[in-house]
């Protein structure tokens, strides 16, 4: 019998002053059984990142083809598509024919670092691609943020995140470290 997905519950405000972007959002996400809590906190901060009211979840890791957040149009074409992790440049290239903007949110430490070197070169000639890092300290503490229902809220003011609990006031601040683009990039 094939194990399935756990729903965690979140509810999200996001007070985004470098975008001028003020939401609540009621988001639902399913945990991959061979995902971790910390790589599904990541894809809730890859949300906050490019909150939008057309962004949603993918269908996770079992949907090899889909990306693990995405904004589409009213016409279903994907304008942004989110992968987290560290994908090939092969899965680079293919995402990005198909979407308008891909960002990769690498994570992993100094495995995120040789992952980029040894990509950057190959990935150099997509101008629709960003690429950000997330230090494995603040990956590692969004892990344990997570539960079955959170209540959370998220700053972002001048590249600098935080992110935590609205009850407890527990959070974790970061600074995304953009190897190529930047947040507010519009994209091809």
């Amino acid at each position: 019998m094939a194990l399935r997905s756990t729903i965690y519950k979140a509810e999200l405000t996001i007070a985004d002053m470098d975008r001028g972007r003020y939401a609540d959002h009621a988001l639902t996400i399913a945990l991959h059984p061979s995902e971790t809590e910390e790589r599904m906190m990541l894809r809730l901060l890859a949300f906050a990142l490019f909150a939008d009211d057309a962004l949603g979840f993918g269908r996770g890791l079992s949907a090899e083809e889909e990306p693990d957040v995405v904004l589409r149009d009213d016409t279903g074409l994907i304008r942004l598509w989110i992968e987290v992790g560290l994908p090939d440049d092969k899965w680079v290239k293919k995402a990005c024919g198909r979407a308008d903007r891909v960002v990769v949110l690498a994570y992993g430490g100094h495995r995120a670092e040789v992952w980029w070197r040894q990509q950057q070169a190959a990935l150099e000639r997509f101008e629709n691609l960003s690429v950000v890092a997330i230090d494995p300290e603040a990956t590692a503490a969004l892990g344990r943020l997570a539960a079955r229902s959170m209540k959370l809220s998220c700053t972002v003011q001048d590249g600098q995140v935080w992110i935590g609990g609205v009850a407890d006031g527990d959070g974790v601040n970061l600074t995304p470290a953009w190897w190529r683009g930047t947040r507010l990039d519009e994209g091809a």
